[in-house]
Protein backbone atom coordinates (compact mmCIF):
# COMPACT_ATOMS: atom_id res chain seq x y z
CA UNK A 1 0.00 0.00 0.00
CA UNK A 2 2.70 2.17 1.05
CA UNK A 3 4.67 1.21 -2.57
CA UNK A 4 1.27 2.56 -4.02
CA UNK A 5 0.77 5.99 -1.88
CA UNK A 6 4.40 6.65 -2.95
CA UNK A 7 4.01 5.76 -6.26
CA UNK A 8 0.34 7.93 -6.95
CA UNK A 9 1.65 11.10 -4.85
CA UNK A 10 5.04 11.47 -7.09
CA UNK A 11 3.01 10.97 -9.81
CA UNK A 12 0.43 13.96 -9.32
CA UNK A 13 3.65 16.39 -7.87
CA UNK A 14 5.74 15.56 -10.95
CA UNK A 15 2.47 16.43 -13.22
CA UNK A 16 1.82 19.10 -11.39
CA UNK A 17 4.76 20.72 -11.71
CA UNK A 18 5.01 19.47 -15.08
CA UNK A 19 1.59 21.49 -15.57
CA UNK A 20 2.81 24.46 -13.90
CA UNK A 21 6.08 24.58 -16.20
CA UNK A 22 4.53 23.86 -19.20
CA UNK A 23 1.46 26.19 -18.65
CA UNK A 24 4.16 29.19 -17.95
CA UNK A 25 6.14 28.39 -21.15
CA UNK A 26 3.13 28.43 -23.72
CA UNK A 27 1.70 31.39 -21.76
CA UNK A 28 5.35 33.56 -22.04
CA UNK A 29 5.53 32.13 -25.78
CA UNK A 30 1.84 33.22 -26.60
CA UNK A 31 2.98 36.80 -25.38
CA UNK A 32 -0.84 37.28 -23.98
CA UNK A 33 -0.71 39.60 -21.63
CA UNK A 34 -3.81 37.95 -19.94
CA UNK A 35 -3.06 34.72 -20.60
CA UNK A 36 -0.08 35.12 -18.56
CA UNK A 37 -1.75 37.16 -15.56
CA UNK A 38 -4.29 33.64 -15.91
CA UNK A 39 -1.46 31.17 -15.57
CA UNK A 40 0.90 33.33 -12.73
CA UNK A 41 -2.48 33.83 -10.93
CA UNK A 42 -3.61 30.08 -10.60
CA UNK A 43 -0.43 28.47 -9.82
CA UNK A 44 -0.39 29.03 -6.57
CA UNK A 45 -3.62 27.58 -6.34
CA UNK A 46 -1.79 24.26 -7.50
CA UNK A 47 0.52 24.62 -4.45
CA UNK A 48 -2.84 23.53 -2.20
CA UNK A 49 -2.21 19.94 -3.92
CA UNK A 50 1.41 20.03 -4.96
CA UNK A 51 2.71 20.26 -1.54
CA UNK A 52 0.35 17.59 0.19
CA UNK A 53 1.28 15.33 -2.91
CA UNK A 54 5.26 16.30 -2.47
CA UNK A 55 4.83 15.74 1.60
CA UNK A 56 3.26 11.97 1.10
CA UNK A 57 6.11 11.13 -1.56
CA UNK A 58 8.52 12.59 0.95
CA UNK A 59 7.20 10.93 4.02
CA UNK A 60 6.46 6.95 2.03
CA UNK A 61 9.64 7.67 0.56
CA UNK A 62 11.48 7.25 3.49
CA UNK A 63 9.41 5.39 5.18
CA UNK A 64 10.23 2.87 2.30
CA UNK A 65 13.65 3.22 2.70
CA UNK A 66 13.74 2.19 6.16
CA UNK A 67 16.97 1.94 7.25
CA UNK A 68 18.88 1.22 3.83
CA UNK A 69 21.47 3.15 2.73
CA UNK A 70 23.82 3.08 -0.42
CA UNK A 71 23.44 2.26 -4.25
CA UNK A 72 19.77 3.69 -5.49
CA UNK A 73 18.36 4.81 -2.30
CA UNK A 74 21.56 7.22 -1.07
CA UNK A 75 21.15 8.78 -4.49
CA UNK A 76 17.68 9.28 -4.16
CA UNK A 77 18.03 10.70 -0.62
CA UNK A 78 20.43 13.08 -1.76
CA UNK A 79 18.71 14.26 -4.53
CA UNK A 80 15.32 14.93 -2.19
CA UNK A 81 17.01 17.95 -0.10
CA UNK A 82 18.02 19.72 -3.10
CA UNK A 83 14.38 19.48 -4.57
CA UNK A 84 12.93 20.36 -1.38
CA UNK A 85 15.56 23.50 -1.71
CA UNK A 86 14.46 24.49 -4.69
CA UNK A 87 11.03 24.15 -3.80
CA UNK A 88 10.81 26.05 -0.98
CA UNK A 89 13.78 28.74 -1.24
CA UNK A 90 13.07 29.32 -5.46
CA UNK A 91 9.65 28.19 -6.91
CA UNK A 92 7.03 28.93 -3.99
CA UNK A 93 8.42 32.78 -3.12
CA UNK A 94 9.11 33.29 -7.46
CA UNK A 95 5.42 31.64 -8.36
CA UNK A 96 3.83 34.35 -5.24
CA UNK A 97 6.37 37.29 -6.94
CA UNK A 98 5.22 36.82 -10.07
CA UNK A 99 1.67 36.48 -9.36
CA UNK A 100 1.85 39.56 -7.77
CA UNK A 101 3.84 41.39 -10.70
CA UNK A 102 1.28 39.58 -13.45
CA UNK A 103 -2.16 41.03 -11.52
CA UNK A 104 -0.55 44.16 -11.09
CA UNK A 105 0.54 44.29 -14.66
CA UNK A 106 4.10 44.87 -14.32
CA UNK A 107 6.03 42.76 -16.61
CA UNK A 108 9.40 44.83 -15.76
CA UNK A 109 12.93 43.61 -15.98
CA UNK A 110 12.25 42.06 -11.99
CA UNK A 111 9.73 40.05 -13.29
CA UNK A 112 11.24 38.36 -16.71
CA UNK A 113 14.90 37.88 -14.40
CA UNK A 114 12.25 35.94 -11.96
CA UNK A 115 10.49 34.38 -14.41
CA UNK A 116 13.57 32.94 -15.67
CA UNK A 117 14.68 31.78 -12.28
CA UNK A 118 11.59 30.07 -11.93
CA UNK A 119 11.99 28.33 -15.46
CA UNK A 120 15.23 27.09 -14.59
CA UNK A 121 14.64 25.50 -11.18
CA UNK A 122 11.54 24.23 -11.98
CA UNK A 123 13.35 21.98 -15.16
CA UNK A 124 16.04 20.97 -12.47
CA UNK A 125 13.25 19.91 -10.13
CA UNK A 126 11.49 18.13 -12.90
CA UNK A 127 14.65 16.41 -13.72
CA UNK A 128 15.75 15.50 -10.03
CA UNK A 129 12.08 13.98 -10.03
CA UNK A 130 12.82 12.17 -12.96
CA UNK A 131 15.98 10.32 -11.97
CA UNK A 132 14.39 9.49 -8.61
CA UNK A 133 11.36 7.98 -10.43
CA UNK A 134 13.41 5.91 -12.29
CA UNK A 135 15.64 4.89 -9.40
CA UNK A 136 12.32 4.22 -8.05
CA UNK A 137 11.11 1.86 -10.73
CA UNK A 138 14.95 0.10 -10.88
CA UNK A 139 14.09 -0.62 -6.85
CA UNK A 140 11.05 -2.02 -7.36
CA UNK A 141 11.75 -4.14 -10.43
CA UNK A 142 14.67 -5.20 -8.01
CA UNK A 143 12.43 -6.13 -5.46
CA UNK A 144 10.23 -7.94 -8.03
CA UNK A 145 12.61 -9.90 -9.40
CA UNK A 146 14.49 -11.20 -5.68
CA UNK A 147 10.81 -11.95 -4.30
Amino acid sequence: MKTRIHLVAGCVAAGVIAIFWLSTAVAELSGSAALIVQVKTLIPWGFLVLVPALAATGGTGFSLAGGRTGGLVSRKKKRMPIIAANGIFVLMPAAFFLAHKARMGEFDAAFVAVQAAELLFGAVNLGLIAMNARDGFTMTAARRRAG
